[in-house]
């Protein structure tokens, strides 16, 4: 699997914060639930899955938004 390079992660991580904002307090956990799972279909690998989520609340950083566009 390839990797994005770290300006696009900054760009994308931007952007899934803005639509995360956008979607607002009462939609947002909705909206990363739908996003994730919409992901997850693309790699069709429940274990793989299943890794990803343990480590994105493992390595959960604090609320940043360092890029711009």
């Amino acid at each position: 699997m390839s990797r994005l390079a770290d300006d696009a992660r900054d760009r994308i991580y931007a952007k899934c914060a803005h639509a995360a904002s956008e979607a607002g307090l009462e939609r947002e956990s909705l909206f990363l639930a739908r996003l994730a799972l919409l992901l997850f279909e693309q790699m069709g690998d429940e274990s793989w899955c299943s890794r990803a989520i343990e480590d994105a609340l493992r390595h959960l950083p604090s609320p940043s938004l360092s890029s711009t566009d």
